[in-house]
């Protein structure tokens, strides 16, 4: 008879705490017609979220909502190494967002459960508006790509409760051979 050991969701989580103690290679996009490096709390969020878990932020760049720009930059920074690439801004209902439409083909594995959640936590504090998110998450070559609101509240929201909590257990899936 052949058994076969299957890890479960805690095994995972734990032995990937153990395997992944490098620090992440890590991007950042704020995706923003109006936004600069002075005025972008949320993109200083995420760097602060990350830096202060021990991750090497290489590269924060700002782009205006276009979506050839978006998945040029989110390529680049996957070809250049980084196993995180965090966007933020342009994943609403507006005319000019587009940061969705740019991420989602590019994508080879999606964590639905990511938005789901992100949306469920969005309504406890926002209500019914956090339908209007189209917060997404997957993998392009290799790399973990999340897709968040501009919001300075919502990205601190997916760092603390989903992103940050989850970080080494996504990488150690995403790299393990």
């Amino acid at each position: 008879m052949c058994f076969v050991y299957l890890m479960g969701y805690h095994d995972h989580q734990q032995r990937a705490h153990i395997e992944r103690t490098e620090p992440v290679r890590c991007g950042i996009i704020t995706v923003s017609d109006t936004r600069t490096f002075e005025t972008d709390t949320s993109g200083v969020a995420i760097r602060a979220a990350l830096t202060q878990a021990g991750h090497d932020v290489v590269r924060y760049d700002i782009v205006h909502d276009e979506p050839a720009q978006i998945a040029t930059l989110v390529r680049t920074l996957a070809s250049e190494g980084c196993k995180l690439i965090i966007t933020n801004g342009g994943t609403g209902i507006a005319r000019r967002d587009s940061t969705f439409e740019a991420i989602d083909g590019l994508l080879e594995k999606r964590l639905p459960g990511f938005g789901e959640l992100f949306r469920m936590l969005s309504y406890d504090d926002i209500g019914p508006g956090a339908m209007l998110s189209r917060a997404t998450a997957g993998i392009h070559a290799g790399a973990l790509v999340f897709c968040l609101p501009g919001a300075t509240a919502a990205v601190r929201l997916a760092l603390e409760k989903l992103i940050m909590p989850e970080l080494s257990h996504l990488i150690w899936e995403t790299v393990r051979q």
